[in-house]
């Protein structure tokens, strides 16, 4: 957000001087890469949602749609039987994640071959969260960290690999130099691009950019975006999850817990104007943290000039 004050704002248009829209600087380039992603339905209703929500978004032609994985691996089932739907039923590419916690090796590998089989060539690897309340310990035959676990997967068939990367630093990282050391490991051992955790910040990622280029990581750093129509919720995801909520966000959804419509024109704004800003500053790919709802999703993807087209049918239309 602009925190320019408004008589310096004043001052600067009585001299002359024009702020270009953001529209206007970005109307000649190609639209981004988007990718959207999903968690594994619990009930026939929420089944139901999510299939609704991906058949909304299926016309936008995502680069892939990742599924997730709950703490401790709770979903793994769920989350088997959605992509392979995704990848008998539609056009898209999924991409299943996959954590270390709580099986061995040997499991997480016939996961893995499991996926492969099914015609799936693109994963998630993360280490993955312990069930709530508790803390994460390695399986004691298990893959101990992400890292580990990209290595692995490589040995197992030749995935496309993405990764976490955390702008605000992982909450069990010792410091953000020794969380930039393991995203690093993480791209050495053969992940090829790294997915943000949700940020609403953007000088934060951009910053983190910086750092990681300092670093020495050359790999894509997919920014997550998570558009906000219910701030309670989002505020309670974020604090677990390290991210900072800024105050003029808490503001900006103030008074309005009975008033979902102004909810999610008030959550359009904000993302729009993030992913605005973050494609001025070149950023060519976007993923979407969908929360299996569509509608915010697809207006963000429109706004970045992301466009549908004809979906062609599907039935392992996107297995090689």
């Amino acid at each position: 957000m602009n925190t320019e004050s408004s008589s310096s704002v004043l001052s600067r248009w009585l001299s002359g001087e024009r702020l270009v829209p953001i529209a206007t600087r970005m109307a000649h380039l190609t639209p981004p890469e988007i990718s959207f992603e999903f968690f594994p339905p619990k009930t026939e209703v929420l089944e139901g949602q999510l299939w609704s929500c991906i058949r909304r978004l299926e016309p936008l032609r995502p680069r892939f749609v990742s599924v997730t994985y709950g703490a401790g691996g709770s979903t793994q089932e769920r989350t088997h039987a959605t992509v392979l739907r995704l990848v008998r039923e539609t056009s898209l590419t999924p991409a299943a994640h996959l954590t270390c916690v709580g099986a061995s090796r040997d499991e997480v590998d016939a996961v893995a071959r499991r996926y492969w089989e099914a015609g799936v060539r693109h994963i998630v690897a993360l280490r993955g969260d312990p069930p709530s309340g508790a803390s994460y310990i390695a399986h004691p035959a298990g893959y101990r960290f992400a890292a580990d676990l990209v290595t692995g997967l490589k040995r197992v068939a030749d995935f496309e690999i993405s990764v976490a990367a955390y702008p605000e630093t992982h909450p069990q990282a010792i410091s953000p130099e020794f969380d930039l050391d393991n995203l690093k490991r993480k791209l050495d051992a053969g992940a090829s691009s790294a997915i943000s955790q949700v940020f609403f910040d953007t000088g934060i990622f951009l910053d983190f950019l910086d750092r990681a280029l300092a670093s020495g990581i050359t790999a894509p750093i997919i920014p997550g975006i998570m558009p906000v129509s219910n701030f309670a919720q989002a505020k309670r995801m974020s604090e677990m999850g390290g991210t900072r909520v800024p105050g003029w966000m808490e503001e900006m959804f103030s008074g309005l817990d009975n008033d979902p419509e102004t909810r999610r024109m008030v959550a359009a704004a904000i993302a729009a104007e993030q992913v605005r800003t973050l494609q001025a500053n070149g950023i060519d790919q976007f993923h979407f943290y969908t929360l299996n709802r569509a509608d915010l999703a697809f207006a963000i993807a429109h706004i970045l000039g992301v466009r549908t087209r004809t979906v062609e049918a599907a039935a392992g239309s996107n297995i090689s």
